[in-house]
């Protein structure tokens, strides 16, 4: 089962995807809200984090996770606060009932990572697409509209047509024919 823990939260924050099974893991953390309450309204404990990225608003609230259930946190750069174990390009990760693959998918932040799982039908896609064909910004530090396209295609490519559902880093999942939806992010991405 997957949870947005962020869905009514205030403050300024990422989703935050709760993944409960055999291993119960907090897709990125977010940022200005009580995680651990909401954890708690769903889950005894946490397994591990693992992260899309590092940019503030999706790692804000590592620390109350991290002092709150003991947790290991994976991502794709160590040299990242908090980042305690590697998770490499095509690396695996078990995450509720099913095994994620890695994709480094640079162009928003170097270190962001989309995490997807032929068995289950779903991408957590992080800041790199969004519903709607909404792609990540480009404009902060890392940024790079030529290497996010380059992701997006890699990862287009990767994903099934069947693909069942699309978590992404802001706004709505996607459980609608999330296939559409990344190439509409390719298409706008090149456009923009």
């Amino acid at each position: 089962m997957i949870q947005n823990l962020a869905a009514t939260a205030a403050g300024f924050t990422s989703n935050t995807f709760l993944v409960t099974g055999e291993r119960t893991v907090l897709v990125d953390v977010g940022n200005e809200f009580d995680i651990v309450d909401q954890v708690s309204q769903y889950a005894d404990d946490v397994d591990a984090v693992v992260l899309t990225h590092t940019h503030p608003d999706h790692v804000g609230n590592l620390g109350a996770v991290v002092d709150t259930f003991d947790v290991d946190v994976w991502g794709y750069d160590t040299d990242q606060p908090g980042v305690d174990h590697e998770l490499g390009d095509s690396e695996t990760a078990q995450l509720g009932d099913h095994a994620y693959e890695a994709l480094h998918t640079p162009g928003h932040k170097n270190d962001h990572l989309c995490l997807y799982s032929p068995d289950a039908g779903v991408l957590f896609a992080g800041d790199l697409v969004f519903a709607n064909g909404g792609f990540g910004r480009t404009d902060l530090e890392e940024g790079d509209r030529a290497t996010l396209i380059d992701s997006i295609g890699r990862v287009l490519d990767r994903i099934d047509e069947d693909l069942a559902e699309l978590h992404t880093g802001h706004g709505p999942s996607v459980t609608a024919t999330p296939y559409t939806d990344v190439e509409l992010a390719l298409q706008a991405a090149k456009m923009g």
